[in-house]
């Protein structure tokens, strides 16, 4: 069924190659489950594993980087679900790097001119045709306006679009299948982690949405203070400033930042800028948009980053953000300091704000918690890692098979990396310390008078607004009682499921009576005589008994597979 739907919407040929390339890497048991293993041996494609002796997480990431760019894309996205695998898995997709061969200018070149309007060539002052870098979605070049300001062009590659989205068709399909026919993999949500990945990948496509974001953060850095260490008259945070004349949907031109890139660390100290400064500065700032601001890039890893003249940061690449409510940030202040400050019963309280109704032991998760915050008592602030606490923290969830919302754990690996950047620049980095009078501040902060008397300004207008709206209410609803339309809904839970099963054993039920009624039938048939037979039985009766036993065969496979399902 699967494959024929795939068909339908012309994607066999793609399906193919992915299931290849997952036999050889030793997962052909999610191939054969597609039903896919006869088309391939018809195929003559071999279904062995080339690289059965290398680690699962190793022999995946592999695949995916071989699938191409909407699988690196689901790589790097898993690299952020802490709470759905163990640290093993997230280095691994943390190696996918998103490059691939550059596309010819001359294949650039036709879509880029009519995205600018006009020829690059009478755009910029000057173009440089070599890319400056080759990604699978996009490529970026360097460019000059007539002005002389340095700026870069970002393009996405011709005709990525429906290869995606065929890609995303597939793995939406594999999802269900892999949810309905795999308890081992259902605990991890694999529909709605596609779902979220489809959403994320979609809006990557749209360069005009990664643009808006850094202008969203480039805002939030306007007035951004400095500190002592790092005085200076130019901004300490640089976003690149967008041109919006130029930018869309597939080509965005953004200023160049000449700096060094997070990586190089040697040349930081060639450069005579301070680590210690750059570490605190990056954590100050990662930690607003975090905590202040409720807007954060979700990807701080060093490639994203560079170090520039004066101690100042630059940051890049905002396809990936994260965003968290009014409501959200407030839980996320009183779990830090209760990490720090040794608080397991507010730590429960946000975890289970957090994963809502799905904890079946929370007695147990209570108790670990507890133990996992006794191991870290006593110890001096300098000696806790921020992250390693939340990596624990996760590692508990995921024993208890709960699940984060996305926004949350796109935060907690930001938070993850930040304090592992930290660190290669400064291994005395201490997050805790940064962290603590920022949280302290802002909690301190939502209990002002005057942030109270705000907060209960809009209690009180929520209030009378409802009130204000009840008489009106009211009378909609006597109305609809008068007219006979008044509906109550009542949504219980699993009532669907037990409709269903109601509905079935209804439909077994009224089958069986047929298929008696056909036997006692059929078998009164054969008592007249002077009537057409075949086999030495009257042809009506022959197909009595035919109908009887293909409706009890049907009922043995009904109930076979309805109590495998229970047993599921």
């Amino acid at each position: 069924m699967l494959l024929q739907a795939l068909v339908a919407v012309r994607d066999l040929s793609r399906l193919h190659d992915i299931a290849a390339i997952l036999f050889r890497y030793g997962f052909g048991d999610i191939a054969s489950r597609m039903g896919l293993t006869h088309a391939l041996d018809r195929a003559g494609m071999r279904h062995t594993s080339e690289y059965a002796n290398l680690p699962p997480p190793v022999r995946l990431r592999r695949a995916l980087e071989e699938m191409g760019p909407t699988f690196v894309k689901l790589g790097q996205l898993l690299a952020t679900r802490v709470d759905l695998f163990e640290p093993e898995w997230i280095a691994e997709f943390g190696k996918l790097q998103d490059s691939a061969p550059p596309v010819p200018y001359a294949d650039i070149r036709e879509q880029l001119t009519e995205d600018l309007g006009a020829a690059p060539e009478e755009i910029f002052k000057h173009f440089n045709r070599e890319p400056l870098a080759a990604a699978s979605i996009a490529q970026v070049y360097r460019a000059r306006l007539e002005d002389d300001s340095e700026v870069v062009v970002k393009v996405r590659r011709p005709g990525i679009r429906p290869v995606i989205e065929a890609d995303l068709r597939w793995l939406m399909r594999l999802s269900e299948l892999a949810e309905s026919e795999s308890p081992e993999l259902r605990s991890f949500r694999p529909r709605e982690v596609v779902r979220q990945f489809a959403l994320s990948l979609r809006r990557e496509l749209d360069f005009s949405v990664e643009c808006r974001n850094a202008e969203h953060i480039r805002q939030n850095f306007a007035n951004y203070p400095g500190t002592a260490e790092a005085a200076t008259e130019t901004p300490l945070i640089v976003i690149p400033r967008v041109y919006w004349q130029w930018t869309g949907e597939r080509v965005c031109v953004q200023e160049y930042i000449e700096g060094i890139p997070g990586r190089h660390l040697q040349a930081v100290d060639e450069a005579g800028l301070d680590r210690r400064i750059l570490a605190r500065l990056g954590a100050r700032a990662v930690l607003k948009m975090i905590v202040e601001d409720g807007f954060f890039h979700a990807d701080p890893h060093p490639g994203n980053v560079f170090y520039l003249p004066g101690n100042r940061i630059a940051f890049i690449d905002f396809g990936m953000v994260g965003r968290l409510t009014d409501e959200r940030r407030e839980q996320l202040i009183h779990l830090l300091l209760a990490l720090v400050r040794h608080e397991p019963k507010r730590v429960l309280d946000v975890l289970l704000d957090w994963t809502g109704d799905g904890v079946q032991d929370e007695a147990g998760l209570t108790l670990e918690i507890q133990i996992f915050l006794d191991q870290y008592h006593g110890l001096p602030l300098k000696q806790l890692s921020l992250g390693g606490m939340l990596s624990d923290m996760v590692a508990i969830l995921r024993q208890h098979h709960l699940m984060l919302p996305a926004d949350l754990a796109l935060l907690i690996k930001a938070f993850i990396s930040l304090e592992g950047m930290g660190r290669e620049l400064d291994p005395d980095f201490d997050i805790a310390a940064e962290a603590m009078p920022m949280l302290e501040q802002l909690l301190r902060a939502r209990y002002t008078p005057l942030a109270l008397i705000k907060r209960g300004g809009q209690a009180v207008t929520e209030a009378l607004t409802l009130i204000a709206g009840l008489p009106h209410d009211l009378s909609r609803l006597l109305r609809a009682a008068r007219r006979g339309r008044l509906e109550i809904h009542i949504d219980v839970a699993n009532l669907k499921h037990v409709g269903n099963q109601l509905d079935g054993a209804a439909n077994r039920l009224v089958i069986g009576i047929v298929v008696a009624a056909l036997i006692v039938g059929s078998s009164i048939v054969t008592t007249v005589s002077g009537v057409s037979s075949l086999f030495g039985l009257p042809v009506l009766s022959l197909f009595g008994f035919l109908c009887a036993g293909i409706g009890g065969l049907w009922l043995i496979l009904s109930i076979w597979r309805s109590s495998r399902a229970d047993r599921e």
